[in-house]
C-alpha cells in the first residue's frame, strides 16, 4: 500500500547537477504501469538525495542494494521537472517536505514519464562517492512505481535534461525540418515550446515566496455574530418577486388545520422566542390532529416497513392516501387520549397486535388482490437498518458495550490538519478493537460529509438531509461490506473466540453455537453439515464471516 525504495550506486560522474527518475512501462503492471495501482497511477511523495564518501557496498555502478540508512549527508533539491504532472500533483511536490502531496501521473497511464531534480550546488565526484537515492511513496492506496530507472548529469539547464521522448511530437517534426524550410506552423510550435521550457526555468530560479502578515482591529463584525435584536420584517412577494413586496408576513402556520387558528397571539410579536414558543405550543395543541396522525403513522412504518400513509414526511393532498384511515384516526386520538402520549405504549401496542404477529408465509389468493401487500395480508420481510446490523453483530460476538449515555466515539482517525481546510476522516486507520468500536450505534459521531463505508453500504441515509423514509436496497456492494470490512472481519473472529471457549473440544458445537448466537435458532443437519466441513477447511473465524453474512441474519422474518 505504501513503501520506500532505497537505492544505493556509486557515481562515475566527476560533477553531478542533477538527477533524473524514470518510471517505465511493463507488460506485468495494470494499464502498462508505470505504477502498480490498478489505475496505473503513481504518487511520489518526497525524494530525497544523499552523498558520502564511496563504501565497499556501492562498488558497482550498477548495483543496488536495500537500505533504510542513507550513506551521506543530505543534498538540498532546487527545483524539479517533468515531463508531464496530474493536475495537482506536480513534481515539485515531491521536494516540499510534504508526504500529504507529490508527483502523479494520471490520466496519462500506460507511458513512461520522468522527472528532473536540480541540486542547489553541484556535487564534485573526484575521488569517487556513494548516492542514496530515497523515493518516499506514502500516499497509499498502492500508489508505488512498478518499474524504476535513475541517471545523473552534468548539464546545468534543468529544462534541458528530459528526454527527447518527453518532448512533444510535433515539435520532434519540427525539428526535424530545417530552419529555413519550416512552415509557421512548425516555427510557432518551436517557440511556444522554447518559452515554456525558458519560463519554468526562470520560475525554478526565484526564491521562495515570501509571507506578509497584517493584522486590523476596526472591522464591520459578520452578520452572523452580530444577529439583529429583532425579527426583520418579511414580506409576500407578488410573484416570487424580491423586488416586489406585498403585505408583511405575519407569525403563524398553517390555516388547513381547522381546529386552529394559524395566526399566533403573541404578547411580544417582535422578540424572537415568543415566535419559536408559539409554535411549539401550535405542533403540540392537543387539537392538531396532523402532529397526532403524523407521529402514529411513523412509529407504523418503523414497524411494518410502511406506513398507513406511505409517504411519512408528507400527510397532505401531495402526499399517498391512507390505507386504513378509519385505523390512523383511531390510533391518534388513542395515543393522544389513553397512552398520553408515550411512545413506549404505542410501541407496546403495535407490537403485540395480531397484524404484527402475522407470519410472513405467502397466500397465493391473497396475492393475486393485493400483491403489494398494502392491507397487511401478512407480515412484511423487513431488513435490519445499518445501526441495527452494526448492533446485531456486536451483541452476537458479545463485545457491545452496553454503558449507557456518555459522550459520543469517534469510529474514525481524526486528523483536523487546518482550520481553513476539511478535515480528514479516515475509517480504514481507525483501530476495530479500541473501546469506541464496542459502543452501541446510537452513540457513534456521524462526519457529515465523510459517511462510514458500511453503513453507507447498507443505505443509512445522508446525515445532512432529513430523511423520512430510508432506503432500503439488496446490493452485491453490502455483500463485499459485510464481508471484507474491517470490522466485520475483527468482529467474526471475536465471535470464533467466543464460541470456541465455549465448546473447546467439537466443531460441530461451536458451529452450532455461533449459528444460534447469530440467527436464533439452530442449524439444520443439512446446513451444520455444510459449515462443519466450511470450518474443517478454512477456520472457525471465516465459518463465522460466513454466517454473520447470512440473509437472515440482516432480515426480520
Amino acid at each position: 500500500d505504501k513503501d520506500t525504495y532505497t537505492i544505493t550506486a556509486r557515481a562515475v560522474s566527476k560533477q553531478i547537477t542533477a538527477v533524473r527518475i524514470e518510471a517505465l512501462t511493463d507488460a506485468s503492471l495494470p494499464h502498462l504501469g508505470p505504477g502498480r495501482q490498478d489505475n496505473g497511477n503513481i504518487t511520489l511523495s518526497e525524494f530525497k538525495l544523499f552523498a558520502g564518501p564511496a563504501g565497499p557496498a556501492a562498488t558497482n555502478p550498477a548495483a543496488t542494494q536495500s537500505t533504510t540508512r542513507p550513506v551521506g549527508a543530505a543534498v538540498a533539491i532546487r527545483s524539479a521537472v517533468a515531463d508531464f504532472d496530474q493536475s495537482g500533483w506536480t513534481a515539485a511536490m515531491s521536494i516540499d517536505s510534504n508526504v500529504a502531496t507529490g508527483w502523479g501521473i494520471y490520466p496519462r497511464v500506460g507511458a513512461g514519464h520522468e522527472a528532473v531534480y536540480c541540486l542547489t550546488e553541484p556535487i564534485k565526484a573526484e575521488d569517487g562517492l556513494t548516492l542514496t537515492f530515497v523515493l518516499e511513496q506514502l500516499h497509499g492506496q498502492g500508489h508505488l512505481i512498478g518499474r524504476t530507472r535513475l541517471s545523473v548529469t552534468s548539464r546545468s539547464n534543468p529544462a534541458s535534461l528530459l528526454s527527447p521522448a518527453a518532448i512533444p511530437s510535433s515539435v520532434v517534426s519540427a525539428l526535424a525540418v530545417p530552419a529555413g524550410r519550416r512552415s509557421p506552423q512548425q516555427a510557432h510550435e518551436l517557440a511556444l515550446h522554447v518559452m515554456k521550457l525558458k519560463t519554468q526555468q526562470e520560475l525554478a530560479a526565484l526564491p521562495p515566496a515570501s509571507k506578509v502578515y497584517a493584522v486590523w482591529n476596526e472591522f464591520e463584525p459578520y452578520r452572523k455574530l452580530a444577529p439583529a435584536r429583532t425579527p426583520r420584517p418579511i414580506h409576500v412577494l407578488r410573484r416570487g418577486d424580491i423586488h416586489q413586496p406585498g403585505e408583511a408576513a405575519v407569525p403563524g402556520a398553517l390555516s388547513c388545520v381547522p381546529s386552529l387558528e394559524s395566526r399566533f397571539e403573541l404578547g411580544e410579536p417582535n422578540k424572537e422566542s415568543a415566535r419559536r414558543a408559539g409554535l411549539a405550543r401550535w405542533v403540540a395543541d392537543r387539537r392538531n390532529v396532523l402532529t397526532w396522525r403524523s407521529i402514529v403513522n411513523r412509529v407504523w412504518h418503523y414497524h411494518f416497513g410502511r406506513g398507513i400513509v406511505d409517504t411519512p414526511g408528507d400527510l397532505g393532498r401531495m402526499g399517498g392516501e391512507p390505507t386504513h384511515p378509519e385505523l390512523l384516526d383511531w390510533l391518534a386520538v388513542w395515543f393522544r387520549d389513553d397512552a398520553g402520549g408515550s411512545l413506549k405504549k404505542l410501541h407496546r401496542l403495535v407490537v403485540t397486535s395480531a397484524v404484527y404477529m402475522q407470519s410472513v408465509a405467502d397466500n397465493p389468493e391473497y396475492a393475486r388482490q393485493d400483491g403489494g401487500n398494502r392491507y397487511l395480508w401478512r407480515m412484511n420481510r423487513t431488513r435490519l437498518d445499518a445501526e441495527c446490523v452494526r448492533d446485531a453483530v456486536l451483541t452476537a460476538t458479545g463485545t457491545m458495550d452496553l454503558t449507557a449515555g456518555g459522550p459520543p466515539v469517534d469510529q474514525f482517525h481524526y486528523e483536523d490538519r487546518n482550520v481553513d481546510v476539511t478535515p480528514v476522516v479516515d475509517y480504514t486507520r481507525f483501530d476495530v478493537d479500541s473501546p469506541a468500536s464496542f459502543r452501541r450505534s446510537v452513540y457513534r459521531r456521524v462526519f457529515r460529509t465523510m459517511p462510514d463505508p458500511l453503513m453507507e453500504a447498507l443505505d443509512c441515509p445522508d446525515a445532512s438531509t432529513l430523511t423520512a423514509s430510508r432506503n432500503v436496497s439488496v446490493t452485491a456492494l453490502q455483500a463485499l461490506a459485510m464481508m471484507n470490512n474491517a470490522f466485520m472481519i475483527r468482529q467474526s473472529e471475536h465471535l470464533a473466540v467466543r464460541v470456541t471457549q465455549a465448546y473447546p473440544s467439537s466443531l460441530t458445537a461451536q458451529v452450532g453455537a455461533a449459528f444460534e448466537l447469530a440467527l436464533g435458532r439452530p442449524p439444520t443437519v443439512q446446513e451444520s453439515e455444510e459449515l462443519v466441513r466450511f470450518a474443517t477447511k478454512h477456520g472457525m473465524a471465516n465459518t463465522c464471516r460466513v454466517i454473520l453474512n447470512c440473509n437472515e441474519f440482516v432480515f426480520v422474518n
